[in-house]
This record gives structure tokens, C-alpha cells and sequence, in this order.
């Protein structure tokens, strides 16, 4: 039994939002493959509050999180994209909150979003709008994701806004006297143990492949792929 699994940037209602998978994870979640006491959405549930994006499966996904809520307890921590969550967290449910801490093996994690670290997006709204659009549409001419990690990984500004999220994360957690942070926002899963301060980990995100989660046990946090295929179709969540 895991002390909580955190998934991060699912952005329903966006057309890369990769929900064949997740509603399959969830589903998991609810059946207890996963066993968990906590399932924390670590920000950016949603890509905007315009439900009228909102698919089929995104729909579903609402649904098995409704059901998790009704047996688990469910945390919704609030991202950038999220608006005002507050007002749909009762429909589902779920507790809402800017940040959480999970006691764990005589730990404390933090969990929080990071975008309050990302002065790029204050900054630069316009830019970061259109890098956006400009991800999401190589995003869907290479279904394989390849070129899009690639692109990320090769950028410089992309990868300067990771570190600032990182150490800004790091040391709001020292602060705040927790042993490790666990952020989502950047899309970008990492799993930095703790060394001499604070350990960092990043969710990753579910609008590309491989997606990934967070578990934590005893005081460990575990950054996990998940690749597994649902059986009812093979080609790409929508």
C-alpha cells in the first residue's frame, strides 16, 4: 500500500491530453492494482476550464476520479492551467489546496505545482502562449513524441525554467522544513533523491508518451513510467 501516487499535467481537453491511458491507470487506481491511501493531481488538470473541449474519455476520467474520491482520499493540487478549481473540486469530490504534505517513513513531502518558480510565464505570457501551440503541434505530427522531447531537451530557455523551478521548489521545501518536494508544470520527469538538502522529483506529465507518476512509501518518492498498453485499442489517448 503505497502513502500516496501523484500524477501531475493531464490537461483534459487538450487534444494530447493521452487519456486512453490514464483513465486506464485510474481505473486501476480505483480496482486496487495501485493500492494507495492518497491520489494527489498535482496541478493542471485541466488545459482550460472550456468544457466544451472536453472529449469522451476526458468525461470518463472525471467519472473514475469521482469514484477514487468516493473510497480514497483524493487531492487536488491547484497548477497554472487549473483556474478556479475550487468551484468544480466539490463535483468531484476531491479536496483542493495550493500545496500538501505527505508524512511518510518519518518524512515530509511536499507536494506543490512549481509554476509560482516559473517567471518565464509571468514574464513572457505572449511567447510562452505561442511556444505552447508550437509543442502541441509538433506533439501531434510525431505521435511517437520523440521530436518533442527532443526539441524540449535541446532548448536552452526551456531547460534555464526547469532549473528555476527545481532550486525554487528546492528551497521553498527547505524552508518549510520537508525532507523532498514533488512538483509537475514543467513536463519534464526527474527523480533527484536527496543528497545534502531537499530531494526534488517531477511527475512528468500525461500528454506524452511516456507517461508517468509518483509513488511514495516509508519516505521514498519513485518516479514510475507507465507504459502499459490498455487492451480495447492501440493507437493514441483523445
Amino acid at each position: 500500500m503505497y502513502d500516496a501516487i501523484a500524477v501531475s499535467d493531464l490537461h483534459l481537453g487538450s487534444a494530447n491530453c493521452q487519456a486512453k491511458y490514464l483513465l486506464h491507470f485510474l481505473a486501476g487506481v480505483r480496482r486496487g492494482e495501485t493500492p494507495t491511501r492518497r491520489l494527489i493531481l498535482n496541478g493542471d488538470v485541466f488545459d482550460s476550464f472550456d468544457f466544451r473541449r472536453l472529449k469522451g474519455k476526458h468525461w470518463k476520467i472525471l467519472s473514475e476520479l469521482r469514484k477514487i474520491a468516493g473510497q480514497t482520499e483524493v487531492v487536488w493540487v491547484t497548477g497554472n492551467h487549473d483556474g478556479p478549481a475550487e468551484a468544480v473540486s466539490h463535483l468531484l469530490g476531491v479536496h483542493c489546496a495550493d500545496e500538501f504534505v505527505v508524512e511518510s517513513g518519518g518524512r515530509k513531502i511536499l507536494f506543490l505545482h512549481g509554476h509560482q518558480f516559473d517567471e518565464f510565464i509571468s514574464r513572457y505570457p505572449l511567447l510562452t502562449r505561442l511556444a505552447d501551440r508550437a509543442y502541441r503541434l509538433v506533439q501531434r505530427l510525431d505521435r511517437s513524441h520523440r521530436l518533442a522531447r527532443l526539441l524540449k531537451r535541446s532548448s536552452k530557455t526551456f531547460l534555464r525554467s526547469v532549473d528555476k523551478v527545481r532550486r525554487g521548489a528546492v528551497e521553498y521545501a527547505l524552508d518549510k522544513g520537508c525532507d523532498a518536494v514533488c512538483c509537475g508544470h514543467t513536463h519534464m520527469p526527474v527523480q533527484l533523491p536527496r543528497a545534502a538538502v531537499v530531494g526534488y522529483h517531477n511527475s512528468g506529465c500525461w500528454t506524452e508518451r511516456p507517461c508517468h507518476f509518483l509513488t511514495v512509501v516509508g519516505g521514498v518518492v519513485s518516479l514510475v513510467g507507465y507504459t502499459e498498453e490498455p487492451a480495447d485499442e492501440a493507437g493514441p489517448g483523445g
